[in-house]
């Protein structure tokens, strides 16, 4: 009696259907980017910085090793950064080209001129926690954020927050340029201007 062979599978078509499935899923998935910091890192040691700051537009603050937290030599609590960062970049006391007509600070003469010729330099020692540089960072993007957000809704009656969730909303129903077009308003207005070092071993803060 002669054998039957077993039918052969056309595996022809399920290659086909896997590689559909393959394009669909890279189509329809979504893939969560991670967004970094934007901060002006400093130069390298070699290289000679020509970038001429006023003493009074420069907002100093410090992180030693024990994490204790310094503005302008000062010791301060972590809840009080926030006000003072605001007081020194919205402080408009220059005068002439260096005048803030929209600033709402005390214009001191010892502080910022403008918001756009402020900088605040942040200096950590690099036995620092972690998690108090990240505590620090969130106090000034805070600050940051609460002065654009007061502007946003003095110029355009909406949040600088909202007016970034807008953008990102495909459902928007509004004009998108003329919205990022009003963005790059508010944040020519309060621009970040923050610098960042880390000290070694030999330079580790002794205050």
């Amino acid at each position: 009696m002669a054998r039957r062979l077993a039918p052969e599978v056309n595996a022809g078509s399920m290659a086909d259907i896997a590689f559909l499935l393959l394009i669909f899923f890279l189509v329809s998935t979504t893939i969560e980017t991670d967004y970094g910091i934007s901060r002006k890192l400093p130069p390298p040691e070699n290289q000679e910085d020509k970038t001429f700051i006023k003493e009074k537009n420069l907002f100093q603050i410090e992180i030693n090793q024990a994490n204790r937290l310094f503005v302008e030599k000062k010791p301060i609590d972590l809840k009080e950064l926030r006000a003072a960062a605001i007081a020194f970049l919205d402080n408009g006391g220059g005068d002439k080209e260096d005048s803030c007509s929209y600033c709402r600070g005390l214009k001191e003469a010892t502080s910022s001129d403008n918001p756009t010729k402020a900088v605040i330099s942040l200096i950590n020692s690099r036995e620092t926690s972690y998690a108090t540089y990240v505590a620090v960072q969130n106090e000034l993007v805070a600050a940051y954020t609460e002065l654009r957000n007061r502007e946003a809704i003095r110029l355009y009656n909406v949040s600088f927050i909202q007016m970034k969730e807008y953008v990102k909303d495909v459902n928007y129903s509004g004009d998108k340029l003329l919205l990022r077009e009003q963005i790059h308003k508010i944040l020519s207005m309060y621009p970040d201007q923050l610098s960042e070092a880390a000290l070694n071993e030999e330079q580790s803060l002794n205050i």
